[in-house]
């Protein structure tokens, strides 16, 4: 599952990897956890940019599922590529049969679109669900499908 932080601040004066969620993602981001526990979505790992926003988008998202790993906070995931996500993605745990990648655009749009040849708009808050064929480390260009995708909103 790809997960892109909910809407975020501008406050003056603040680096770019600093800023929190306004309002509405603080109001988004609980959303977005609503709607893969309504799913029934299983999370056995999660690796997300150590930006502020995306802990706090994690954070509110994750405090209305249960049984959730730690994440694992992954500075590459910070202004990455597509394919710095890949490499992230081809490196998840083994034992992992479901995880949440936690990330910014460009990079979330860009690796749905390389992993699964589609394009669905990753709005802030927007979820991705993804089938892989295989495991973690055969994680290639055309080798997942789009499950599912939304915009949860609060």
């Amino acid at each position: 599952m790809i997960l892109r932080h909910a809407k975020s601040a501008w406050p003056d004066g603040v680096p770019d990897a600093e800023r929190p969620l306004n309002a509405r993602g603080r109001r988004d981001a609980p959303a977005a956890g609503r709607w893969l526990r309504d799913r029934g979505e299983h999370v056995d790992a999660v690796v997300c940019s150590p930006a502020a926003r995306t802990r706090q988008t994690w954070n509110l998202a994750a405090a209305v599922l249960s049984g959730l790993p730690a994440p694992v906070f992954d500075d590459r995931i910070y202004d990455a590529t597509a394919d710095a996500l890949l490499t992230v993605v081809s490196q998840l745990p083994d034992g992992a049969g479901q995880a949440v990648l936690v990330g910014h655009n460009p990079g979330v749009t860009e690796l749905v679109a390389l992993l699964t040849g589609e394009s669905p708009q990753m709005r802030t808050a927007a979820i991705a669900v993804l089938d892989l064929a295989g495991s973690w480390e055969n994680a290639a260009p055309g080798s997942a499908t789009l499950v599912a995708h939304a915009t949860p909103r609060g």
